[in-house]
């Protein structure tokens, strides 16, 4: 299995496509592969498929101490991802600052907003929490790996979106929160605000901190255990995934739920994605932004972050039965910008004009 290239290698990333080349019927799924996606994708299902056979295996009644155990990994996945960043990378990003404006209010201003506009729609107990868990995709950050990926893919400007898929993580430790406090009950009343944001400065800001500080001292060794540091994240995500899906089948929150409200659920994400999708490239095309700049828009601007997703998760919904729930769009719109998003990085690729 290929591992995502590191941050600082810009010359390991995929040139985009000759624009003459025709798309190869296994081009896909090498994309995928190389996002380290394949597997995990199966494995996302695997771990709900399980928890629903067996919820008691990873509920809060069961012996094994999975709080211990996801309290322990979330700090060390956000510790190596620290260790990834480079001050040198992220000063010689900022330059660009109007592209990088409408990526991160593309991120946590429109896609929130979109979330707000749609609450009218869900009315009753059932599609009020469905709702908050949308509003949460919608606070989330953007992704690294994947987005810079796609970008390379399409011919975009790749320093620029390694700039801002980093920001956007960054930044997705304070506003993430801080949206989610505003609009959802997230089980933080103003007496345990404190609380939480004790929690995250323990599990999610020091260990950041620290790895960006340790960045110069310990990048080699990153870079020499990049794909076994990628699977520890991804395992991470699957124990906690497991775990939350366990305590709302082992509750019974699905049942409230019929398959097509399911459906409706997975077309709504395909249209939350393809809207924002437009909505950007429409509006960065408007503003007269390069072509390389409009594919980092659009590429980084429409992308939801499921690692951030599933370690927030635990920590703004603490001992909430429905963090299953809560996780399901993520789930859904981390599956479906992969296709979408591979697809529509192809067809740019092919078409982008070689530079005279």
């Amino acid at each position: 299995m290929t591992a995502v290239p590191p941050l600082r290698d810009f010359a390991a990333y995929p040139c985009p496509m000759n624009p003459a080349t025709p798309a190869a019927p296994g081009r896909f799924a090498a994309l995928l592969s190389r996002a380290s996606l394949d597997w995990f994708l199966l494995a996302l299902v695997g771990v709900v498929a399980l928890a629903y056979l067996r919820p008691g295996l990873g509920s809060t009644a069961s012996p094994m101490p999975w709080h211990s155990i996801t309290t322990v990994g979330v700090a060390l996945v956000f510790f190596f991802y620290g260790l990834k960043l480079s001050f040198d990378k992220l000063r010689a990003g900022m330059r660009n600052w109007r592209l990088h404006t409408l990526v991160q209010l593309s991120t946590f201003v429109l896609f929130p907003a979109l979330a707000l506009l749609a609450r009218p729609f869900f009315g009753s107990e059932g599609g009020a929490l469905l709702w908050q868990s949308i509003f949460f995709l919608c606070a989330l950050p953007s992704t690294v790996s994947t987005s810079v990926v796609m970008v390379s893919i399409a011919g975009g400007n790749l320093p620029a979106a390694i700039f801002n898929a980093s920001i956007s993580s960054l930044l997705g430790i304070i506003l993430t929160p801080l949206l989610c406090s505003f609009f959802l009950h997230t089980g933080t009343g103003s007496g345990q605000l404190w609380g939480l944001a004790g929690q995250l400065l323990w599990q999610v800001v020091l260990p950041v901190g620290a790895g960006v500080l340790l960045n110069p001292r310990f990048h080699a060794v990153v870079e020499r255990h990049k794909a076994g540091l990628r699977i520890f994240d991804q395992v991470t995500i699957l124990l906690i995934v497991f775990t939350a899906f366990c305590n709302s089948f082992a509750d019974g929150i699905f049942g409230r739920y019929q398959p097509a409200d399911m459906v409706l659920l997975g077309a709504g994400m395909v249209g939350l994605y393809l809207l924002v999708f437009g909505f950007i490239w429409s509006l960065s095309r408007l503003l007269h932004f390069p072509r390389a700049d409009q594919i980092v828009a659009v590429f980084c601007g429409s992308k939801k972050s499921l690692v951030h997703g599933s370690v927030m998760a635990s920590l703004l919904f603490p001992g909430v039965a429905a963090t299953g729930l809560i996780l399901l769009p993520l789930m859904l719109y981390h599956a479906l910008q992969i296709v979408l998003a591979s697809s529509m990085a192809q067809y740019l690729g092919r078409q982008a004009v070689p530079a005279a």
